[in-house]
């Protein structure tokens, strides 16, 4: 047995779930979202709990069995609670700002780097350096932090760069003079 697909879903209070062959909904306080999983994995909720079960002990089978309640877990935290992924703009000059729906970075290059938020995902700046990226979908917050990142990741020099906040930079010795 997988130990992450045995353990069961817990369905917090105010989130709504139902679930039809092969395809699951959930709806809460922060909006709602649907997740289709393989047709061969059972799903049952019964007292407020959800549990995967899988068909036979195939490899694939196995496999999916943990994937597939993972992303139901997901799925129920994120229209309960919703992701937060926080990042940090190290450098002196370097601040962001945001404009509507776009997110405006100066990260010391000629222009200023403008970025939409994709849909389902809304960024915000508190002061000049700490952005914060939120969704209900885990995928999508995780995908445009790292794009976030990406557009200046942090060298190993000074340390300058976007960061997530709980990340470490091993800063390298310079050149001895």
């Amino acid at each position: 047995m997988s130990r992450i697909g045995k353990m069961p879903v817990v369905i917090p209070p105010g989130v709504d779930v139902e679930t039809s062959f092969g395809y699951i909904k959930a709806k809460g306080p922060m909006g709602e979202a649907d997740l289709y999983y393989n047709q061969g994995m059972t799903v049952k909720i019964e007292d407020g709990v959800l549990t995967v079960q899988r068909p036979d002990n195939k490899k694939q089978n196995k496999a999916l069995h943990g994937l597939t309640r993972k992303l139901i877990f997901n799925l129920v935290t994120g229209v309960h609670e919703g992701f937060v992924k926080e990042l940090q703009i190290v450098g002196v000059g370097y601040r962001a700002t945001k404009q509507d729906n776009t997110l405006v970075l100066n990260l010391g290059y000629s222009h200023l780097v403008e970025m939409d938020d994709p849909e389902g995902v809304t960024t915000t700046v508190e002061g000049n350096n700490r952005i914060l990226v939120r969704g209900i979908n885990k995928q999508k917050v995780g995908q445009h932090a790292a794009n976030i990142r990406k557009k200046r990741p942090p060298e190993p020099y000074k340390g300058k760069g976007i960061r997530y906040a709980n990340e470490t930079i091993k800063l390298k010795v310079g050149k001895a003079g």
